[in-house]
């Protein structure tokens, strides 16, 4: 199931009261996986939506994941959880969410990263940013040949980041992508399930 399109939402792209219909019209247009980021300190609030998008995938049999909240992910019982360079330890969230969840991690621009984190235990590691990012302008870069390396490297999903469009997204799939992430790419566009729908077609049925 960790392939396809991976949307990531965006508080300040769909706030409040948007994102259920957001999310969902993305689930329509067929994102695999959706993770819940939100980086505001609305515990009720975090709680609260990631409970219901932990629902909404489950009725789209798609997975959720949450981002850097080990203790949400456990609390609202989603899919797994992503850790970025300065969150919790892989093994403690092991421990936290026992061994069925899915535990990925960003690994920037760095191979030796991703093989710590596939010696860990993750479920998939994510490289970028390919290409200017609208969420992160300041990421670090990665090439192509990067995803290349890795997939001769490991064995375990990798992740696709950064400024990804349905136009430049092909290539990073042929280079080893089996997932790609998108944010503004998809919950920035008027017509969610329609933009959703055309990452999706880039990847064999």
């Amino acid at each position: 199931m960790l392939s396809g399109l991976y949307a990531i939402t965006d508080p300040q792209l769909i706030p409040g009261d948007a994102l259920l219909p957001a999310v969902t019209a993305a689930l329509r247009g067929g994102a695999r996986v959706i993770q819940y980021r939100d980086k505001s300190h609305d515990v009720a609030r975090r709680r609260t939506q990631a409970a219901a998008l932990v629902e909404l995938c489950r009725h789209h049999d798609a997975l959720l994941i949450v981002n850097d909240d080990v203790e949400l992910a456990a609390e609202v019982g989603a899919s797994g959880v992503h850790l970025g360079r300065d969150d919790a330890d892989l093994h403690a969230a092991r421990t936290r969410l026992g061994t069925t969840a899915i535990i990925g991690m960003s690994c920037y621009n760095q191979l030796t990263r991703a093989q710590a984190a596939a010696d860990a235990g993750a479920n998939y590691v994510a490289f970028g940013r390919f290409f200017p990012s609208l969420t992160k302008p300041d990421a670090l870069a990665a090439e192509p040949d990067l995803l290349r390396a890795a997939r001769r490297a490991l064995a375990l999903p990798l992740v696709a980041i950064g400024g990804i469009t349905p136009d430049n997204g092909g290539p990073l799939i042929e280079a080893g992508a089996d997932m790609l992430a998108v944010i503004h790419g998809v919950f920035g566009q008027p017509d969610i399930e329609a933009a959703a729908r055309r990452f999706a077609d880039l990847f064999p049925p």
